[in-house]
C-alpha cells in the first residue's frame, strides 16, 4: 500500500469538505449581521436556554398540532367544560371524521369536541381541534344542519385562519422577531383568540366557501348551511355563532349563489326524528 498517496487523498477530502463549510459559515455570518435593526434578534440567550421559536409563515403540520394540543389543554384548564356523555360525543365525532376525510386537509389529525353550554356557538382552534356546545346541537333541527357548522370550523382549519391571526397579533404585540414567535407566547395569544376570535369578513366567507364543499362532498344537503343560518339570524336575539360573524345576511346570498352554481342533489341528513333520536340523552337533560 502507498502510505503517502493515501496521505495525500486524505488532504484532498479534507479540503473538499473545508472550504464549502467555511463558505457556508461566512454566508451565515453576513446574513446575521446584516439583518435591519428593526429585526435585530440576540441569538445567544436562544440557543443557552433551549427556548423553542415557531416560524408561523411556514409552521409545519406536525407544530400546528402540538401547539393545538397545548392551546386545548389551556382552554380545558378555564372555564370550558366538555359534555362527558359518550353517546353524544361518539354522534358529533362520527360526523366530525366523516366531514374531515372530505376536507381540504383530510391527513391532519382532527379532534371534536362537545362543550357543555347552552349558547349557540362552535370554534376551532389549530391542529384540528374543533368545540361544539351542546346549545347549537340543540338549536339545529337535523343532522346535516349540526354537520354545516362543523364544516365551517373544518374550513376555518383548513384556511389556517387562525395561525394567520396569531401572527398578526404577535405582531402587533411586538412579540414577533427575526427568530419567529416564542411557543409559549404562541400558545397564550392562541388561547385569547380562541375565546374572544376576531371574525374577520374575508376569513368567514372563505370558511363558507370551504364548508360548503366539504358538505357537499360529505354527501349531506347543501340547503342545511343556508336553513341554519337563516333560523338563527331570525331569532329575536341573536346568538354568540352568529353575533360574533360579520355580515351574515351576505354570506347566505353567498352560499345561496354558490350552491346555483354547483348544485347537488344530496338529501342526507334531512331526517329531524332521526337527528332527534340521536340527541335524545342531550334533549332529556
Amino acid at each position: 500500500m502507498n502510505w503517502k498517496n493515501l496521505s495525500l487523498n486524505k488532504n484532498v477530502v479534507r479540503r473538499r469538505w473545508f472550504y464549502p463549510l467555511v463558505s457556508v459559515l461566512v454566508t451565515l455570518s453576513i446574513c446575521l449581521g446584516t439583518i435591519l435593526p428593526s429585526q435585530a434578534f440576540d441569538w445567544l440567550p436562544l440557543l443557552l436556554q433551549g427556548v423553542q421559536v415557531l416560524q408561523l409563515s411556514n409552521i409545519s403540520d406536525r407544530q400546528e398540532v402540538d401547539i393545538g394540543k397545548q392551546i386545548n389543554q389551556e382552554l380545558l384548564r378555564s372555564d370550558i367544560r366538555l359534555y362527558r356523555n359518550p353517546e353524544i360525543n361518539h354522534y358529533v365525532e362520527q360526523i366530525g371524521r366523516r366531514l374531515a376525510a372530505n376536507s381540504d386537509r383530510p391527513r391532519l389529525h382532527y379532534t371534536f369536541q362537545v362543550v357543555e353550554n347552552d349558547s349557540i356557538n362552535a370554534f376551532a382552534t389549530l391542529g384540528g381541534y374543533v368545540y361544539i356546545n351542546t346549545g347549537l346541537l340543540q338549536a339545529a333541527d337535523n343532522e346535516a344542519e349540526l354537520a354545516s357548522v362543523i364544516a365551517h370550523e373544518i374550513g376555518h382549519i383548513a384556511g389556517k385562519h387562525l395561525i394567520k391571526q396569531m401572527r398578526q397579533k404577535a405582531i402587533d404585540n411586538g412579540l414577533l422577531t427575526a427568530a419567529g414567535l416564542d411557543r409559549s407566547a404562541a400558545v397564550q395569544i392562541g388561547v385569547q383568540l380562541a375565546r374572544n376570535l376576531p371574525r374577520s369578513r374575508q376569513n368567514e366567507f372563505d370558511a363558507d366557501r370551504r364548508g360548503l364543499k366539504t358538505l357537499t362532498r360529505a354527501g349531506y344537503a347543501q340547503s342545511a348551511m343556508v336553513s341554519f343560518m337563516e333560523k338563527l339570524l331570525n331569532k329575536s336575539s341573536v346568538p354568540t355563532f352568529l353575533s360574533t360573524h360579520p355580515a351574515t345576511s351576505d354570506r347566505i346570498d353567498a352560499l345561496k349563489r354558490a350552491i346555483q352554481a354547483q348544485p347537488s342533489n344530496n338529501r342526507e341528513g334531512l331526517d329531524s326524528a332521526a337527528y332527534q333520536a340521536n340527541i335524545r340523552t342531550l334533549l332529556r337533560s
